[in-house]
């Protein structure tokens, strides 16, 4: 396994870098609950991926991805998170969003009054949305059954060699989206303009209605 790592990394980094639901997903999280919701988001991405990876080994998504009736009913539902977060983000973009001075003071004051709890409430939301989103998304159990086990050699326990690769692939695709989701934070000054604000809030929740219904329908 050793011996592929490098290519594994490759490999899985610029899979995370494709353009798709997954950064769709982290800028409407950085724009609707800042960093602390994307990264509850980018923990429950990797918790998804780590499952998916172990049901990989299993042999479980396999069977999964063979049944016909499994696998469309993962699409839809996949389908039907993505169109609900793409509704949501239209919904939210439809709102007067706060010029950059504004939105530095709220953040400053919001910091200092946002108790624990709050903290908790947005990061499990984060969560739920981003392990949600890779559970339902089909090209994560197409990976991790047809990509996966080309990095696993003949020596060892094979399980162990899937469970260690699943493992690295959630831990490039969380830093991938750390990086990615600093890089929209940065950028909030720009972003929090209202004009800018809206025309990214609607372009997202295009870009997720879309997805959400070319991953329902397969295509």
């Amino acid at each position: 396994m050793l011996t592929h790592l490098p290519a594994f990394l490759i490999t899985t980094w610029l899979l995370a870098m494709l353009p798709g639901a997954g950064q769709a997903v982290m800028i409407r999280q950085v724009l609707a609950g800042g960093l602390r919701a994307a990264r509850g988001t980018i923990v429950g991405n990797a918790s998804g991926l780590l499952l998916w990876s172990m049901a990989a080994a299993a042999g479980l998504s396999a069977v999964l991805l063979a049944s016909p009736r499994a696998y469309a009913v993962l699409r839809i539902v996949g389908g039907i998170v993505l169109v609900a977060l793409g509704v949501r983000t239209l919904l939210t973009a439809r709102r007067p969003a706060p010029g950059p001075r504004d939105a530095d003071e709220a953040g400053e004051a919001g910091s200092a009054a946002v108790p624990a709890g709050g903290d908790r409430a947005g990061f499990r939301s984060g969560w739920a949305t981003g392990f949600g989103t890779s559970l339902g998304n089909p090209k994560a159990g197409v990976f991790a059954v047809s990509v996966l086990p080309q990095f696993v050699t003949g020596t060892g326990p094979v399980f162990l060699s899937s469970a260690v690769l699943g493992g690295i692939w959630a831990l490039v695709n969380a830093c991938w989206y750390l990086l990615f989701t600093w890089l929209v934070h940065r950028g909030r000054a720009l972003v929090t303009r209202p004009a800018v604000s809206r025309g990214l809030g609607v372009a997202t929740g295009v870009v997720l209605l879309v997805l959400g219904v070319a991953v329902a329908v397969g295509t």
